[in-house]
């Protein structure tokens, strides 16, 4: 009997699949397609089994829709620029091109050792000007259509990476690369994208994905977005012709303002400074909170602190006279970097003006319930759909729905404010003072102002030999070669942009060059791209649910109104997979908790270590590494290989069962049993991978196949060789998608030729998974008295029957009238006796 060698039979099958072309996938329209794709890698380092679920989830999908028949298009790449390249350069003192390329070689041979069915022809890395050239072109043509523009702004700067950070990179204050970092504000000139023209429209398309989207990706990307309807409103500031606009979504509630709260970064601040009573105490105050400006999601918890500006704002209302405040939570990017302070129904407003002993005002009385006091309340009232208005004047009595459409409407007719809906979402700053990324294609002459590069000049390439550990600005910028270029337009010499675009841009379209990737033409080829797109199953880590996904859509909308593509959404289903944890935190090389991928397949074989990784957990939740469970799996796999080497060499001649014919009724009980059991295990693995992605009930659906073939032995008796050859083979091809190199190995040691993904994944037959018999459960007034089993077919009628007529069933009602007898088919039925 021969050894289970996972190395030898590993090798061998991946030399089998190269050498087939196993996984190529080209255009087909005689075919149908399958875009099975997981999120590309940033390569840095080595690979642990943290990263392999996500690539193990993809290719066991990939694997079934190939034996499902569908031309499956499986590709890899490399998200290859970014700054920890360029800082481990810099810690090296090497070229962030050797270090990237010498990661990108690590990355794929762990790949390939797992055996993943990439087509590696499609395969692509986003630091080579092959790629980066178009990202220059899509540049181009936003800034044709005014979706590129420059302008100075107030960014997020990290000091320890030396460059801008979008928003969406500030976690809690802090660069989401250094948690100990604080970020701080500078206003430098910056290149943006317009994504807000297209907010709406990210909104709205949701509903074509929201069938194949994890609802709280969407939510997330909803609360990004931030669709707010409400009115803008100017309250002129006392004294001068200065007026401040706040955007509000309760103008109902405008009467019961006490104070106006400006950003510390809105411009009238320095004015109002300058013009009123403030001390110099206040001018160091508003200086500090410039320094730290808060994000979004620190409000709700960050202390709130301000000071007064000695000025007045006038409500455009009432007339009523109310003090100017600087805080430290309203924020100048979000709606007008000002807000009228309502603090009896805002919380913040409330927790404020607590703090700062300013009035509080209630100017909207909860419907059924006691009057609220302002003097005394502890909790501001922020439920509007159930009060009524008071305080207000003419809009005392109506609700506060009512309120907010009349004095909009009173409000425009004054000509102190309109309706107006907002966004949350701010354009995408790309702009990167970094070397490692995609230059961006501009010129300043100073004849000619800012020019485009021309097409025929692309790629801007990245020069070599750079100064990176220049601070302050750009490493570009250091490189005279680079810098100095002629004008395309009057030929004096002018500069080229010295900053880098932002990673998210390289990834925000890499699926759709991968359909065509060698193409020196353009982008892709459009009718390549029509054939495969949209992606029919994207898979990676719920972090990118705002960045890569949300830069996703918007990208695939502009490529659709420039004329690339045809459809609105790029993606039809995403899943987001758990994480791999070892001691309760996510495997991370820096925390020192990983199991390297390698050293774990040349320890136990890579088929190993994707069954344990399908099987310790359901896809979508944690995975806590387990030494003993992943042994565990590899002496399953030791055991169904014995299992099948000793039957091997005697159904190796044999004819597998065809069903041409074939009456299971005339079978014997061993070949009822199997054959019931295979169909029943196959119609549920069918299903979960159709359907619910419930590996881990898969791997132990097939375990029980395995001890029912077990527990039939020996199996040379009592059923045709030909039943136990199909059902060896519709286990071996169940587990295929999932442990391929080892069912090769056993579909070949069965005497099978050709390759299981040529074979195809086996059909299910509805009458070999049906039970012959069932159990039904007896209840007497509602509590258990018998378990029976009955035959299959059986009507409601036939049940009744059959259940009253049981001996012991019998015996518990003797002497007693059933009032009803209810039946729930296939599970239980209830005799309800008279009392």
């Amino acid at each position: 009997m021969g050894q289970y060698d996972p190395r030898a039979i590993e090798e061998k099958w991946q030399k089998v699949w190269d050498e087939q072309h196993a996984f190529y996938a080209d255009a087909d329209p005689a075919r149908p397609k399958y875009y099975m794709l997981e999120m590309l890698p940033y390569p840095s380092g080595t690979m642990h089994m943290g990263h392999m679920r996500n690539y193990t989830i993809g290719d066991a999908v990939a694997r079934f829709r190939w034996m499902r028949g569908f031309n499956v298009l499986h590709p890899m790449g490399w998200d290859a620029f970014g700054l920890p390249a360029e800082n481990a350069a810099i810690q090296r003192g090497i070229d962030p091109r050797e270090w990237t390329r010498l990661n990108i070689a690590e990355f794929k041979r762990v790949l390939k050792r797992f055996g993943f069915s990439y087509d590696w022809r499609k395969e692509i890395s986003t630091c080579e000007p092959e790629y980066y050239r178009w990202n220059q072109w899509f540049f181009l043509r936003m800034l044709e259509r005014g979706i590129a523009y420059r302008k100075k702004s107030r960014v997020n700067w990290c000091p320890k990476c030396q460059t801008v950070l979008a928003n969406e990179q500030v976690v809690n204050g802090c660069c989401w690369r250094h948690e100990d970092t604080l970020v701080e504000a500078r206003e430098i000139e910056q290149w943006f994208l317009k994504i807000t023209d297209y907010a709406e429209q990210l909104l709205a398309d949701m509903k074509e994905i929201e069938d194949g989207w994890p609802e709280r990706v969407l939510t997330m990307q909803r609360n990004w977005i931030g669709k707010s309807k409400g009115a803008r409103v100017r309250f002129r500031v006392e004294g001068s012709d200065e007026t401040i606009e706040v955007f509000t979504t309760r103008i109902d509630t405008i009467y019961g303002a006490t104070s106006v709260l400006l950003s510390p970064e809105h411009p009238l601040v320095p004015k109002l400074l300058d013009s009123g009573s403030a001390s110099a105490q206040d001018h160091a105050e508003w200086d500090r909170l410039r320094k730290r400006v808060l994000k979004t999601e620190e409000i709700a918890t960050a202390e709130k602190e301000g000071f007064f500006t000695g000025r007045y704002a006038l409500n455009p209302f009432s007339g009523e006279k109310i003090p100017i405040w600087v805080a430290n939570f309203v924020l100048a990017e979000y709606g007008t970097g000002a807000l009228m302070s309502v603090p009896a129904h805002d919380e913040r407003d409330f927790e404020f003006s607590r703090k700062y002993n300013l009035p509080v005002r209630v100017v909207v009385q909860p419907l059924n319930s006691a009057p609220l006091n302002g003097a005394t309340m502890s909790v501001p009232f922020s439920e509007h759909e159930h009060g009524t208005l008071v305080g207000s004047g003419p809009y005392n009595g109506l609700s506060p729905d009512e309120a907010i459409e009349k004095m909009t409407a009173d409000a425009e007719a004054r000509g102190f404010g309109n309706a107006q809906i907002t966004y949350r979402l701010k354009d995408w700053g790309i702009s990167r003072q970094r070397y490692w990324g995609t230059p961006i294609p501009v010129i300043y002459c100073p004849k000619c102002g800012m020019l485009p590069v021309p097409d025929d000049q692309l790629p801007v390439k990245l020069p070599e030999k750079v100064d990176l550990v220049e601070t302050g600005k750009s490493p570009l910028a250091t490189a005279p070669d680079f810098v100095n270029v002629k004008c395309p337009k009057c030929g004096e010499m002018g500069r080229r942009e010295t900053d880098t675009m932002d990673t998210f841009v390289d990834s925000a379209w890499y699926f759709y060059r991968y359909c065509d990737p060698h193409n020196d033409k353009a982008p892709f080829d459009e009718e390549i791209v029509r054939h495969w797109f949209p992606i029919d199953q994207y898979v990676g880590g719920i972090t990118h649910a705002i960045l890569h996904l949300l830069y996703s859509r918007f990208f695939t909308k502009v490529m659709r109104d420039i004329g690339l593509v045809k459809i609105n959404e790029p993606i039809t289903r995403l899943f987001t997979q758990g994480m791999v944890q070892k001691g309760g935190v996510a495997m991370s090389k820096s925390r020192g908790n990983v199991v390297g991928a390698v050293e774990m397949a040349e320890q136990y074989g890579c088929d190993t270590g994707r069954l344990y990784t399908l099987f310790a957990a359901p896809p979508e939740k944690d995975l806590e590494w387990s030494e003993q469970a992943i042994e565990g799996c590899s002496r399953f796999l030791q055991r169904l290989y014995r299992l099948v080497d000793a039957q091997a060499e005697r159904l190796r001649g044999v004819k597998s069962l065809s069903y041409d014919g074939f009456d299971i009724s005339k079978a014997t009980l061993k070949e009822k049993i199997l054959l019931r059991k295979a169909h029943q295990t196959l119609k549920r693995i069918t299903r979960d991978f159709e359907q619910r992605w419930h590996f881990n009930a898969s791997v132990a659906l097939i375990m029980e196949l395995f001890n029912g073939l077990h527990a039939q032995e020996p199996l040379s008796e009592g059923a045709n060789p030909a039943v136990i050859k199909k059902v060896f083979e519709m286990m071996v091809l169940m587990i295929a998608p999932i442990t391929p190199h080892i069912s090769e190995e056993l579909w070949e040691m069965l005497g099978n030729s050709g390759g299981i993904i040529k074979y195809g994944w086996p059909d299910y037959r509805e009458d070999l998974a049906a039970e012959e018999e069932y159990e039904i459960v007896v209840q007497i007034n509602g509590k258990v008295r018998a378990k029976l089993m009955v035959a299959d077919g059986q009507g409601e009628e036939e049940l009744r029957q059959l259940v009253m007529a049981d001996p012991h069933v019998a015996a518990l009602i003797a002497g007693k009238s059933p009032a009803k007898v209810i039946v729930v088919p296939k599970r239980l039925v209830n005799i309800v006796l008279k009392s």
